[in-house]
Parts: structure tokens; C-alpha cells; sequence
């Protein structure tokens, strides 16, 4: 049992004994004492005045002497005001430290056979351009909420919508139909989605030399935009790719394979993965579909164009086009569309949406109109709302290609781990191979402990080189500490060392290895606050604190050559814990610790 239940535990005895009271659990507080006081554990005794008929600082006093009386997990306490600090017994903190140890799973809940079915979308990247420093934070974002819920005891179906039709697809095909002289991602030596990117930035610069040469001959910018024959072009092929124009679907099926490609690469790089994956090519009918039975049922209705619109007034909000004039679909009817597959595919008890917060009203149209159609999830939809990621410089533009590109920049990130590791000696006794996986473990740990350590739904400017630190709060730092510990393992399994089987009852933990174990103790309460929240951030910020203070414990004691048998065991179990800690939590978030470095 945790301490703070067996505290718990023996303030209600307590309280039932001095003033015949017996409040819901909810009701004792009990906080981490403060630095600055001496104890471990801190109970709040406002909601207990009325029963004791007591000052705050007598009531403290009173339950304080009680439960040193009656209860051996706690030596002693002291009152400050109306807060009672207790000192936990040392024997406690050794039980709590053997518990941990015991538990393989320790933070963590298995998945129960009736347990809840979590769906998580992420990534959602465009068929025309390859994936950014946005998506990357989008994808590690989707993929360590997941992660977080599995650990939580959910069941979790990672899904990916791609959206693979509209315009913006039919802007790339038609430039690479016009420039692109039949290259290939095999003639060109690039990967598919950059080549496809590129006829993408190539498409919006001669729509912008057309629209400067016709405002040139006098047009305003909006008359330039209506008679421009490449946005003509391009919406024709649009009205041909939905007719399922023969010619236009196989140059569409073509490319897009090549943008499929290059994405898995990048995907398995980044180290995310999807259970299904779903193509808006695939989606946009069903939701046309649904929608025309809305308007059947009267939930939709119908404009002189033929346009179809959804009436949300009552909810506070406008009218939703859901089906243009002719015919065809918004996004609002593919998100529709694909809620619906969805629904048949798996027993969804909870759909959680990773998409930034420039999407909020539309997120909010479509749980409304979700919970219309009868979607039992579909009012309690949530839509991870995220920040967005800005450079040092400013914010990126696809259609200018100034974008930060996902494979340069993981590229970048482990080449510069290699050199800041070879600077600082790290890689001194490692062959090319262990090198070489040290570099990528460190680069792509940088990467995502900077971006997950940050509030998700905060803004956040991403400056690579400030990632890669081996000090302070970085991704290198914790898996440096991570490294050192099993170093620490390995040394004591060579010397013949087994601290499983020493005796470690005697030992009287000081203040630090109390604060250890107290730190490893929380975990658990983490890891669950982390899912309700869906913040990785949660978890970041509590490993970072865990290897910061043990890094403050290695410093200050003596592990191996602690002489005394019992003591050297304890720290040995305390070191071997706070790396299967560290371990866990990082691989929420996605992130690899190396055993050595």
C-alpha cells in the first residue's frame, strides 16, 4: 500500500476517534511537505474546525499527537498554523522502495478485458507537400497521448486520416503535368513527398507571377484571382478527379504513392506508428452520404442552390456549409465521412482529435453535428487542442516552402548530437555502430523531450540547438543520467554485487534518498494525471525533477564503495528503480535511454 494511503488510512481513524467523524476521502488533503519545513507528508485541517471546535493550530496538534501515538509510519510532526507536517518512519520508506521494486509494470495499469476503447487521431498530413516541424510536433504529441492512455489501462487504436483530395493535390499534379517533364522520385533521387512538395511551391509561384502580370494590365487583385487560368485549370481537375476522370485519377494514384513512401520513411524515423489509416479519397462519399440522410431527417436543409447547410443557431453558433452547390464535399462532410467509417470499423467509446488550435470552431461544429447524426461519442469528442511551432525567426509558410522539413531536421538533430557527444567524449569507447546509435537515440531523444516538455497547448519557438545539452532540462540530460545509472548496474553485476538479495531493513534512508523514494512514489498519480489531462508535458517535467535530484544523490554519496553492505544494496535497489522510472516515463513520450554512453 502507498504511503499516502496508509496515511490517509490513519488520519480517518483518527478524526473518527478525537471527533466521531468520518469524512469522505476527498475531504484529507494531503500535500508534499514544503523544503522549507521539516516532514514528508503535509495534511490540511480547515475542513476538520467544525468538528473539533478547535483553532487551526490545536486541531493540528491534537490529530499531530494522535497519530504519533497510534500509528508507527509516522516519528514525529510539527504545526504551522493549519497545517499538520508529519515525519514519516524510515521503515516505511524502505517498504515503499521494496514495493517498487517488485512491481516489473511499476506507474503503470494493464489493459482490462472491458476496458474503455480510446481512439486517437494524429498526423493528418496533406498529400502535396512532405511533412514539417508542425506535424512533427503533432505526431509526437498524438503518439505519446497514446502511449499515455495505454498506460492509463485504455485500449488505444492510433488512427491517421490523410488527406489525399482537394485542391491542393490538384495544384502539385497539375504543375508537375506542366514543369515536371515526367520525373520521378526515382529519376530525381528525392524522396516522393519532397518531389511532390516542391511542384507544390513551384504551382504557387506561377500562380503568383499570373496574378502579378494581370493586376499589371489593371485588374484588382480579386478580378485577378476570378480570371487566373491556372486556379481554372486546377479547379477543373478537381471537378474531373470527382467525375473519376480516368486519366487524372491514375496521374492522382501515381503521385500519390510516391508521397506514401516518403511518409512511412519519415514515420519510421520519427518512431510513431498507426494502427489504421484512413484517405479522405475513401471518406468524402460516406460523409455525403450521411449527410443527405441529416437532410432527409430535417437535422440538414437545403438552399436554392442546391447547397446543403447545417442550422446551428440554437447552439449558439452560424450556419455550416456541408455540401456545396455542385455537389461537392467541405471538410466538415469528409470529417463526417470518416467519424462514420470509424464507427463500424471499432466499438469507439472515446475519439480524441490532435489537431492544432487554429481548428477549434471547427471541432466544435463537429461534435454538434456528430452527436445529430447519432454518434454516441460524437458530444463527447475531444479535440486536442495544441500550440503552434514557431522558429527562432518566425513562422513557417508551405506555400513559400519556407517550412522546416521533418527529415532535415531529425537529420540535423542527430549530426549534431554526434558532434556534441564526440566533443564531450561520449562516444570515446563506442564502436562505429554503438556510435552511430548513440547519435541517433540523442538527436531524436533532443528533439522530442523539447517539444513534449512544453505546455501542448502553449505556442512554442523550437531552437535545435538549445535541445542538445547534456545539462539542465533536455532530453541528453535525463538520458545521460538514464546511461550513468546502468553503469552504475553493470559495475556492481561484475564486482559479484546482488543487492535483491541483501537484507536492506536496517537502513535508516537519509534525507535525499527519502526524497528519492518519495519522488519514484508519485509516479503512479503522474502518469494517471498525465491522461486525464492528455499532457505529455506532465510527464517531461517529473522525470526531469526525478534525475535532477538524483543526480544531486550521486554526488553527495558514495554507491559502490559504500562499505557498509546494507546501505550500498539500498542505494544500489534506489539507483536501479529511478532508471526503471526514467525508462517507463521517457518511453511514454516516445523517447529511447541509452544503457550506455
Amino acid at each position: 500500500m502507498k504511503i499516502e494511503q496508509q496515511i490517509t488510512n490513519a488520519v480517518s481513524n483518527a478524526l473518527k476517534a478525537l471527533y466521531d467523524i468520518t469524512p469522505d476521502a476527498t475531504a484529507i488533503q494531503l500535500q508534499k511537505t514544503k523544503k522549507e519545513f521539516t516532514g514528508n507528508l503535509t495534511l490540511v485541517v480547515f475542513p476538520f474546525l467544525k468538528a473539533s471546535h478547535k483553532n487551526p493550530e490545536a486541531t493540528a496538534q491534537e490529530i499531530g499527537e494522535y497519530l504519533v501515538k497510534n500509528n508507527q509510519e509516522i516519528s514525529s510532526f510539527n504545526v504551522i498554523k493549519g497545517f499538520l507536517n508529519l515525519v514519516i518512519s524510515p521503515v516505511c520508506w524502505i517498504q515503499q522502495l521494496e514495493s517498487i521494486d517488485k512491481d516489473v509494470e511499476y506507474g503503470t495499469k494493464s489493459q482490462a478485458p472491458d476496458a474503455q476503447l480510446v481512439m486517437v487521431e494524429y498526423s493528418s498530413p496533406n498529400t502535396n507537400k512532405p511533412l514539417h516541424l508542425g506535424h512533427v510536433r503533432n505526431n509526437l504529441l498524438g503518439f505519446s497521448i497514446s502511449e499515455i492512455l495505454k498506460a492509463n489501462g485504455y485500449k488505444v487504436v492510433k488512427t491517421n486520416i490523410v488527406n489525399d483530395r482537394g485542391i491542393h493535390i490538384c495544384k502539385s499534379m497539375l504543375a508537375w503535368q506542366k514543369w515536371g517533364n515526367g520525373v520521378t522520385p526515382e529519376s530525381s533521387g528525392k524522396k516522393g513527398d519532397h518531389l511532390i512538395g516542391d511542384f507544390y511551391v513551384l504551382f504557387d509561384k506561377h500562380y503568383k507571377q499570373e496574378l502579378s502580370d494581370l493586376q499589371r494590365k489593371g485588374m484588382s487583385k480579386e478580378e485577378a484571382e476570378a480570371a487566373s487560368s491556372l486556379m481554372t485549370e486546377a479547379r477543373e481537375m478537381l471537378r474531373k478527379w470527382e467525375a473519376g476522370d480516368k486519366e487524372v485519377r491514375e496521374v492522382w494514384r501515381m503521385m500519390n504513392e510516391w508521397v506514401y513512401a516518403g511518409f512511412d520513411e519519415t514515420y519510421k524515423r520519427l518512431g510513431v506508428d498507426f494502427d489504421k489509416i484512413y484517405y479522405e479519397s475513401e471518406t468524402y462519399l460516406e460523409g455525403k452520404e450521411k449527410v443527405l440522410e441529416g437532410l432527409e431527417k430535417g437535422i440538414m436543409y437545403k438552399k436554392e442552390d442546391g447547397s446543403v447547410w447545417a442550422d446551428l443557431t440554437q447552439e449558439g453558433l452560424d450556419h455550416k456549409l456541408l455540401l456545396r452547390s455542385d455537389g461537392t464535399s467541405v471538410y466538415m462532410t469528409q470529417d463526417i465521412g470518416t467519424a462514420k467509417l470509424r464507427f463500424i470499423d471499432y466499438p469507439i467509446d472515446k475519439m480524441v482529435y490532435v489537431v492544432g488550435n487554429e481548428q477549434n470552431y471547427h471541432f466544435q461544429v463537429l461534435s454538434i453535428l456528430l452527436n445529430k447524426l447519432g454518434f454516441k461519442w460524437g458530444k463527447d469528442l475531444v479535440h486536442f487542442s495544441y500550440g503552434m511551432v514557431e522558429l527562432p525567426e518566425g513562422k513557417m509558410k508551405s506555400r513559400e516552402g519556407t517550412v522546416v522539413d521533418a527529415d532535415d531536421l531529425m537529420e540535423e538533430m542527430i549530426n549534431t548530437a554526434r558532434e556534441t557527444s564526440a566533443e564531450l567524449g561520449k562516444l570515446d569507447n563506442c564502436t562505429p555502430e554503438e556510435a552511430e546509435a548513440i547519435s541517433r537515440i540523442v538527436g531524436l531523444g533532443a528533439l522530442k523531450y523539447f517539444i513534449l516538455k512544453v505546455d501542448p497547448r502553449k505556442n512554442m519557438t523550437f531552437n535545435p540547438k538549445e535541445s542538445i545539452d547534456f545539462n539542465g532540462n533536455t532530453g541528453p540530460f535525463i538520458q545521460y543520467t538514464h546511461a550513468r545509472i546502468c553503469s552504475v548496474l553493470r559495475k556492481a553485476a561484475e564486482a559479484g554485487i546482488n543487492f535483491e538479495k541483501t537484507d536492506t531493513s536496517s537502513v535508516i534512508p537519509n534525507e535525499k534518498e527519502i526524497a528519492l523514494i518519495q519522488n519514484l512514489a508519485e509516479f503512479p498519480s503522474v502518469v494517471s494525471e498525465a491522461g486525464k489531462l492528455f499532457s505529455p508535458a506532465l510527464i517531461a517535467n517529473y522525470v526531469y525533477d526525478l534525475v535532477k535530484e538524483y543526480n544531486q544523490f550521486y554526488h553527495d554519496f558514495s554507491i559502490l564503495r559504500e562499505e557498509n553492505e546494507a546501505l550500498r544494496a539500498f542505494r544500489l535497489m534506489l539507483s536501479a528503480n529511478v532508471a526503471k522510472v526514467v525508462k517507463t516515463g521517457m518511453g511514454l513520450l516516445g523517447i529511447e535511454v541509452p544503457d550506455r554512453m
